[in-house]
């Protein structure tokens, strides 16, 4: 193995395995919602999109139920 790369010279290639991780979805979102998300990843230095993702995970992982009481 070489110690240093030239990245520059090397040919990139599409992440064969990326369809299986993502999923594009449109969901219609309340205006509020989105400005409070964009307000937040602006703060952040990320997309809207990165942080929605990240907070959905965040649901999924800690099994987050709503409360419609």
């Amino acid at each position: 193995m070489k110690q240093e790369y030239d990245l520059d010279k090397m040919k990139s290639r599409p992440n064969p395995f990326a369809k299986q991780l993502k999923q594009q979805v449109t969901l219609p979102l309340a205006i509020d919602v989105i400005e409070y998300f964009e307000a937040m990843a602006q703060e952040k230095g990320m997309s809207c999109q990165e942080l929605i993702n990240l907070y959905l995970q965040d649901c999924v992982a800690s099994k987050r139920e709503l409360s419609f009481e």
